[in-house]
C-alpha cells in the first residue's frame, strides 16, 4: 500500500472519520446540491446497480437507493469504518442499500455488476487515479455509465482558499502538488479527462457546477463568523495542518482566518462560494 493511501485510510478511521460523523447532518446539508447534481447527471432509474464510492455516512447512497428501488441496489463503498457504521446505523430497514468498508481502488468488486459508477467527492484522493478507474471500470457492465462530482482548483473554491491563505504566514507548509492526492487534484479537466481516457471511458463530459453555500450559522453574523472558524478548525485540511501546533499558533491562525471569513456576505448563515466540475463517461458497450 502506497504510503499516501495508508495515511488516508488512517486517518479516516481515526479523527477525520470521527469528526465527519460528529458533524454528519451539517456537512451533508453543506453537500447536497453538489452530490444531487451529480445523480441527475447519473439519471438512475428504477431497478438498476449503482456502486458509490467513497460514500461516507451514506446520504448520496441513500438518495441513490431511493431513485433505484426496491428492484435496484447500490452498494456504498468507503475507507472509513466509522462512516460505514455511520451510514448502517442510518439506513432505513427496508432500503436496497449496503455499506462495505472497502477501497474501491482495489477492492474485489463483482465484474460487470453495476450500471452506474458514482462518487460525490469520493474519487480525488487515490495514489494512481487510472489504475483505480480501470479497475472500477471492470466493475460496470458494458455500456455502464460513470457520474462524480469534484471540486476544482483551490483558487475558486472559499472554504479553501479563505482559510489556508489566512494561515499561509503563520503555519509553514508547503503546497501539494497540483496532481498530488487530495481534494483539488482534478481542479485540471484535462487531466480528468486524460484520466478517463486511459482508463478505458468514452463520452466524457465535464461541466462547471457552482454555488454558494452556508459555511457558518448563528443568531447574529459574528455568531455565523464564529461558527464557521470553529468548523474550519474541527474538519478538513485546516484542522489537520493546525492538529499538532501550539496554542499561540492557534490563537493567531484563529483570528487570521476570522478576519478572512468577515469579508464573506450573509448575516446568520456565512456564504462562501464553492466550484466544482460534474463528470459523466461511458463504459464501452463492446
Amino acid at each position: 500500500m502506497a504510503q499516501h493511501n495508508a495515511d488516508q485510510v488512517a486517518d479516516w478511521n481515526g479523527q477525520s472519520g470521527e469528526r465527519w460523523v460528529v458533524h454528519e447532518a451539517r456537512l451533508d446539508a453543506r453537500l447536497e446540491m453538489f452530490g444531487q447534481a451529480a445523480i441527475e447527471a447519473a439519471a438512475p432509474a428504477t431497478g438498476e446497480r449503482v456502486l458509490d464510492v467513497g460514500c461516507g455516512a451514506g446520504a448520496s447512497t441513500l438518495a441513490l437507493a431511493a431513485r433505484v428501488g426496491a428492484g435496484g441496489q447500490v452498494l456504498g463503498v468507503d475507507i472509513s469504518e466509522p462512516l460505514i457504521a455511520r451510514a448502517r446505523a442510518r439506513a432505513p430497514q427496508d432500503t436496497p442499500a449496503l455499506f462495505r468498508v472497502a477501497d474501491a481502488s482495489s477492492a474485489e468488486l463483482p465484474e460487470g455488476a453495476f450500471d452506474i459508477l458514482f462518487s460525490r467527492f469520493g474519487v480525488m484522493f487515490f495514489d494512481d487515479p487510472t489504475k483505480a478507474f480501470a479497475h472500477m471500470r471492470r466493475a460496470l457492465k458494458p455500456g455502464g455509465r460513470v457520474a462524480f462530482v469534484c471540486w476544482r482548483g483551490t483558487a475558486e473554491n472559499d472554504w479553501m482558499r479563505l482559510p489556508m491563505g489566512a494561515i499561509k504566514g503563520i503555519v509553514p507548509m508547503a503546497p501539494p502538488g497540483p496532481e498530488a492526492p487530495g481534494p483539488f487534484s482534478f481542479g485540471d479537466p484535462g487531466r480528468v479527462a486524460r484520466i478517463l481516457t486511459a482508463a478505458g471511458f468514452t463520452d466524457i463530459a465535464i461541466t462547471p457546477f457552482d454555488a454558494s453555500v452556508s459555511f457558518g450559522e448563528g443568531a447574529t453574523r459574528d455568531a455565523a463568523i464564529d461558527d464557521a472558524v470553529k468548523m474550519t478548525f474541527e474538519v478538513g485540511p485546516l484542522s489537520r495542518a493546525l492538529a499538532d501546533q501550539p496554542d499561540d499558533i492557534r490563537a493567531r491562525a484563529s483570528a487570521a482566518v476570522r478576519a478572512a471569513f468577515a469579508g464573506r456576505p450573509g448575516e446568520r448563515s456565512l456564504m462562501i462560494d464553492s466550484a466544482t466540475w460534474i463528470v459523466t463517461a461511458s463504459n464501452p458497450a463492446s
